[in-house]
């Protein structure tokens, strides 16, 4: 199950995410929309880079019950990026949870050897989404 806490006034698909999230993982995930100035913070809080990012994730401790962990969304970034791309904000939405579902779920594309690359271009073909996630975080 997904729990949305929108704070923008972003149209998010849950019921699309919801089956993105249901083909990984049965844990309970918490979605956080919200603006580039706050992700800015979070992001200098939390991992001290001082500057607005597309997603972050933070995994929970492992624990019987316990929700997978939180993922925060840019809202700047995802119109952003839909329009530069030319697809829907539906899907620049779903590509950015995959994304950080899988950093949730343990894969690191800093640190592997292509696994999460690979997982995420099975998630993208799946669910039929465009294949601009793939492209631009290539090198």
């Amino acid at each position: 199950m997904i729990e949305l806490d929108n704070r923008t006034t972003l149209n998010i698909d849950i019921s699309l995410l919801q089956s993105i999230s249901d083909t990984l993982t049965q844990k309970e995930i918490e979605l956080i929309i919200t603006s580039n100035n706050e992700i800015q913070i979070i992001n200098a809080e939390c991992r001290n880079i001082n500057k607005a990012t597309d997603v972050l994730s933070f995994p929970y401790e492992e624990m019987p019950m316990s929700p997978l962990g939180s993922i925060v969304i840019s809202e700047d970034f995802v119109k952003e990026k839909a329009t530069e791309l030319g697809h829907s904000v539906s899907d620049e939405s779903a590509l950015l949870f995959i994304h950080g579902l899988l950093h949730l779920l343990g894969y690191d594309h800093e640190v592997d050897k292509g696994e999460m690359r690979e997982k995420e271009k099975d998630m993208i073909e799946l669910f039929s989404l465009p294949k601009s996630l793939i492209v631009r975080n290539q090198g």
